[in-house]
């Protein structure tokens, strides 16, 4: 049985991104949130970036202006490998069979982090494309934006160039810095094109590796929580250290290892490892 009708199927194709409600079970959303609400509690008793992830920097990342008053955790990395629910997500949520038949049937996990914007927080994330940070030898590669929490046209929604899967793989690289974000230029070029993704709790956005996109401030009193989830081909074969290494990272999680490696034709430069954080850090200093 399918879950994606074929005009689905051919909006993602045409657009590079498709909105879908309902990607996980209601007992699968209160069990997300219950876990992030701890680490917000959490991050109450830090002054920093805390953690470890396996490559040794910090797994929880909080925006600048943090205070246990007003908790800023913006990023957490990796959260399949200290939650049971999220791994769980991961592997059995209905997102997971939307990209198999997008991509499939044989579909491997890249990496997964939560991005929230918390009320009275600035987090802004500059307008990119996801692949310049993890170039493979195809680009059948999906980011999944699993909405936490309700998203709305206040609240920081993701904004994309619908499209732009199928244009220039623009460099993320200005003034010898890898910033993580294309030139001004091309942002004002596509700005005027952006579409905002909203929906309600438990939708998921389905968004090609290769599509520009970005998101502006929370302005809203509501929090703005995505798990983010990224899938693969799974005859594609990392041309670069992964930025987000897990315990997980590679794991088939729809089908079976094939053995064969598949190539199509790109060229960009090869990113920057992070040795910040996470890539918030990268778009700040560049």
């Amino acid at each position: 049985m399918t879950i994606l009708t074929q005009d689905q199927k051919d909006q993602f194709w045409r657009d590079g991104v498709l909105v879908v409600e309902d990607a996980v079970t209601a007992e699968q959303l209160a069990a997300l949130r219950d876990v992030f609400a701890g680490w917000v509690e959490e991050s109450r008793n830090h002054t920093e970036d805390y953690g470890e992830t396996m490559d040794g920097r910090p797994r929880f990342d909080l925006q600048p202006g943090h205070s246990a008053e007003v908790p800023g955790l913006r990023r957490v990395q990796s959260p399949e490998e200290v939650s049971d629910v999220y791994a769980d997500v991961m592997r059995t949520a209905r997102t997971v069979d939307m990209c198999a038949e997008l991509i499939g049937p044989n579909l491997r996990f890249h990496h997964g982090k939560v991005n929230s914007k918390l009320p009275g927080t600035a987090t802004e994330v500059k307008f990119h494309q996801d692949f310049p940070f993890q170039p493979m030898t195809n680009d059948d590669i999906i980011t999944c934006l699993l909405f936490v929490d309700d998203v709305t046209l206040e609240n920081g929604p993701l904004e994309v160039v619908p499209g732009t899967h199928t244009g220039p793989i623009y460099s993320h690289w200005h003034g010898g810095r890898f910033t993580g974000a294309v030139a001004d230029a091309v942002k004002d070029e596509h700005v005027g094109n952006a579409v905002m993704c909203t929906g309600k709790a438990g939708s998921v956005c389905l968004m090609h590796a290769r599509l520009l996109h970005g998101s502006a401030p929370n302005q809203s009193g509501a929090p703005r929580t995505l798990y983010i989830s990224t899938y693969y081909a799974e005859d594609a074969i990392e041309l670069s250290p992964n930025h987000l290494p897990s315990t997980l990272t590679h794991e088939v999680v729809r089908g079976e290892a094939s053995g064969r490696v598949r190539c199509t034709p790109y060229e960009m430069a090869l990113p920057e490892v992070p040795k910040d954080t996470s890539f918030f850090a990268q778009q700040e200093q560049g």
